[in-house]
């Protein structure tokens, strides 16, 4: 994945925990994204949040708590934007697949 943190100190992971029967796991701590863009003052810098949001899945954090009423829509963009940057650096051969990502991160930028 990629990492955004500049620092060269390692990233420390966080534990896992399995939820039910079906072996589907999740990190034991979770990234809350309510004060990304609302509720706590402005709309926080969209780079920085990005880079919190990398550092998060670096550290192992699988659980990223977010809703549509922030915003609304904010964070599920920035989520977005995460997310095609990683898909799109572990896919060589998937230009349908990233097509369609890039098109959503068009349609909604």
């Amino acid at each position: 994945m990629a990492s955004s943190s500049s620092s060269s100190s390692p990233v420390l992971k966080v534990a896992r925990v399995k939820l039910g029967s079906q072996g589907l796991e999740v990190s034991e701590q979770g990234l809350g994204c309510m004060g990304m863009s609302a509720f706590y003052g402005p709309p926080k810098p969209e780079e920085e949040m990005i880079q919190l949001i990398h550092h998060a899945i670096d550290s192992g954090i699988t659980f990223l708590d977010t809703s549509d009423i922030y915003g609304p829509f904010l964070n599920e963009i920035i989520l977005g934007k995460v997310f095609m940057t990683i898909f799109l650096s572990l896919c060589d051969i998937c230009p349908v697949v990233s097509s369609y990502f890039a098109f959503l991160f068009v349609l909604y930028n």
